[in-house]
């Protein structure tokens, strides 16, 4: 290996038999053994080997982009892939919101199959007239706190039958999602949310985005260890077939770098299934068999064979002021979350960054999607899957008709209740051991706009380094002062404000992304230096969907619908 050696080192090493003299013994101990080292090291690099990387509009080596489709069977398997990963948080929220609500397996497997089959259908709209990415569109985290408000509400606790309580939440949080919808529609179709993208620069995008992926940490290891003994072989396996095989066997590299999540989880399931029936959880504590046993979910048990999910099926909403106040600042941290997801799946699928009118374009649609769920009744609001986003990283194949399939299969086995129950039982902990590597690519692709910044910047430091501690350190502050106290730093009389300010600041990527836009906008803004140092000159020819062809190319709706609802 050859040691590149500056040219300022050189220089220095070069003192004259005179001055080494005059120095102390250990000094001219060291200079001759500078003098040594620079003797055996290679030659000076050429001027063109220390050039930097090339800054990349597209991301390179993405085998599959966002308009070129791979081959039907490989399209279809990599569908089923994305059906796999998004099973993960449509089936962790109804496991954890049902029963509190009252719920038993029954209800808890109606609301799986009624989440997964109206993300079926907000994935294909947002592929065909959102933002046309390669998005799946599924149940969020962030509806989950202002969910658990309306099922603490006092109004509930007289309710002496589990069922009826169950129904009477679920027509309360179906009045919060419909109200709560309105905020993205009309921030979406308007064009409001066009105006605030376009202030947007890949310095204040970067911090946005990683914490996006990394601000999910708390759903990857601390779940894996929950059943380390099927989580830990889920990550080695998981990442020696997609990163080191690949390498080792060249002919078959693509297969494993592509699929490589249904060979792990099928491998390791398998294994799970042969400790549950070979006894190896049976005197283990209730918490442990939970989640390793392949037998505890209760799903397969409690859904219909066959079940087609409608409007109102859990009879009329019922709206609260105060509740569809909180569900409006949890609507309001999603669109921010969802804007950062929709960045880091137009760079894995190797498009240009997204033009703000068809990211305004995107969010109104996703509003329609939380519509949706307030009217089916999922009890969860939705947003972009974070973790399938990183799997377009993944197998690098961001291809937009990938996930149409894979909406496919999400309507498919919602109504066919009893085979979509059967991959969803699989243990938790074999999810989780998928997110650390999933979300880790979202994080990573933030982390890599920061090549069109100048990292010299003390500018830059400042803003990235201030962003993401204090993107960490808030909501880290808000949670572990809910986990001790049981309620939130902000605790005044009026739940639903307490609700709405707690929401917010317990979203990292939102506090992060907000701290980041703020400074990047306020700080030097019109200094031309700090306007060069934030590279918001490489973005200006996507601030308009007409100043650059390619626009057209990934944005432009289908059925020439672009004549009725322009894009600018």
């Amino acid at each position: 290996m050859a040691f590149a050696v500056s040219q300022r080192p050189l220089q220095r090493a070069r003192i004259s038999r005179s001055e080494e003299e005059e120095a102390t013994p250990l000094c001219s101990a060291l200079l001759r053994l500078t003098r040594s080292f620079v003797s055996m090291a290679a030659p000076a690099p050429k001027q063109e080997e220390l050039q930097p990387h090339a800054v990349k509009d597209q991301l390179p080596s993405i085998s599959f982009c966002l308009t070129s489709p791979p081959p039907w069977p490989e399209a279809i398997l990599l569908g089923f892939q994305h059906y796999l990963v998004m099973l993960g948080t449509t089936v962790i929220i109804p496991t954890a919101l049902v029963p509190q609500m009252g719920g038993g397996n029954e209800e808890k497997a109606r609301v799986i199959q009624t989440l997964l089959f109206v993300a079926g259908i907000n994935t294909l709209i947002q592929s065909f007239l959102g933002t046309r990415l390669p998005a799946v569109i599924g149940g969020s985290y962030t509806f989950v706190a202002p969910t658990i408000s309306i099922i603490l509400a006092s109004r509930y606790n007289g309710i002496a039958d589990p069922h009826e309580k169950f129904v009477r939440i679920m027509r309360g949080t179906q009045g919060a999602l419909i109200v709560a919808s309105t905020l993205q529609i009309i921030m979406g179709f308007s064009g409001l949310w066009r105006i605030v993208v376009r202030l947007l620069s890949p310095l204040s995008a970067a911090p946005l985005v990683a914490l996006v992926g990394f601000g999910l940490y708390e759903l990857g290891f601390p779940s894996v260890a929950k059943c380390v003994e099927i989580g830990l072989p889920q990550i080695i396996l998981l990442v020696a077939l997609s990163q080191y095989i690949p390498n080792l066997v060249p002919l078959m590299g693509t297969a494993f770098e592509r699929f490589a999540i249904i060979m792990s989880v099928a491998l390791i399931w398998l294994y799970a299934f042969f400790l549950t029936i070979g006894g190896a959880y049976k005197n283990a504590a209730p918490k442990t068999q939970f989640h390793c046993r392949t037998d505890r979910s209760g799903l397969v048990g409690g859904a219909p064979w066959i079940s087609v999910p409608y409007p109102f099926q859990w009879g009329a909403p019922t709206f609260d002021a105060g509740e569809c106040f909180a569900m409006m600042a949890a609507s309001f941290v999603a669109l921010v979350e969802s804007t950062g997801a929709f960045i880091a799946v137009s760079r894995y699928a190797s498009a240009t960054p997204c033009p703000p009118s068809v990211m305004s374009r995107g969010i109104g649609w996703q509003g329609v999607g939380i519509l949706l769920d307030g009217l089916f009744g999922t009890a969860n609001g939705s947003s972009v899957s974070v973790e399938n986003a990183g799997l377009l990283g993944l197998t690098r194949v961001g291809s937009r008709r990938v996930v149409q399939i894979s909406a496919g299969f999400m309507i498919f086995f919602s109504i066919l209740g009893k085979f979509g129950a059967v991959f969803a039982s699989i243990p938790g902990p074999i999810i989780a051991a998928i997110y650390c590597l999933l979300f880790a690519y979202v994080g990573m692709a933030g982390v890599g706009f920061l090549q069109f910044c100048n990292l010299n910047s003390f500018r830059t430091k400042f803003i990235v380094g201030f962003s993401v501690f204090m993107g960490l350190s808030i909501p880290q502050y808000f949670n572990e002062y809910t986990s001790v106290a049981g309620y939130g730093p902000v605790h005044t009389h009026a739940r639903w404000f307490n609700d709405m300010i707690n929401v917010v600041f317990s979203s990292k990527a939102f506090v992060g992304g907000a701290v980041a836009y703020l400074l990047d906008n306020t700080l030097h803004r019109h200094d031309s230096t700090a306007r060069k140092d934030r590279g918001h000159h490489f973005w200006d020819r996507f601030r308009s969907f007409r100043t650059d062809p390619r626009s057209e190319e990934f944005y432009s709706l289908p059925f020439n619908l672009n004549k009725f609802f322009p894009s600018f």
